[in-house]
């Protein structure tokens, strides 16, 4: 992960010009991540939350949203565009707060770098810091099969929706709900999964 950590540390002022934003995320993507995290009473995690745009929206609607990435260069620009909101250093891969104490997690796209015999270990620890009955939302790269692909900034994989979808239960989570978007110029095929969870 530290060589992303580089790679986007060297083109973060053209991803912030260009993604730093909610305005620039799809009506559609917004409306399953409020669907599932707005109205959530305890925190929620940003995770991989780049300039801070989508914590910043969930802080507009009354959720205690907490910025997290491992891009000090993003936090800066989060911590200066929203002042009035909560953004930390940190990694997904070991999550700085106790076990069972969030309330939902967002990762949008922030899994789309992590090589897939890493996934599960990532997982288990979203698993680890959400209490029973706590939402997870992601987006991600829909494909046929699980394949690494040039992403403009650091290689990245897609999944099949079902298969990542198996990956989330076998980590102890229930899809609740799934949103997929066909390729759209030079947008590839987007997929979203909201997941519950389970107790125990």
């Amino acid at each position: 992960m530290e060589l992303v950590r580089q790679a986007y540390a060297s083109v973060a002022g053209l991803y912030i010009e260009l993604f730093g934003t909610s305005e620039r995320v799809h009506a559609d993507d917004l409306a399953i991540i409020g669907r599932h995290l707005v109205g959530r009473s305890g925190t929620v995690l940003d995770l991989g939350c780049g300039p801070g745009h989508i914590t910043g929206y969930l802080r507009s609607l009354g959720v205690d949203a907490t910025g997290v990435d491992m891009v000090p260069e993003f936090i800066a620009h989060a911590r200066a565009a929203h002042p009035g909101g909560s953004y930390q250093l940190g990694s997904i891969e070991n999550l700085a707060v106790a076990d069972h104490s969030i309330s939902g997690i967002l990762a949008w796209y922030s899994l789309i770098h992590l090589p897939p015999q890493d996934l599960d270990g990532v997982l288990a620890e979203f698993r680890r810091v959400l209490a029973p009955g706590g939402t997870l939302v992601l987006g991600l790269f829909d494909g046929d099969e699980v394949a690494a692909f040039d992403h403009k900034v650091v290689t990245a994989y897609r999944w099949p929706v079902d298969e990542f979808s198996q990956r989330l239960a076998r980590a102890g989570f229930t899809e609740v709900e799934r949103l997929r978007r066909p390729s759209e110029g030079a947008h590839r095929p987007h997929a979203a999964i909201a997941a519950v969870a389970t107790e125990g």
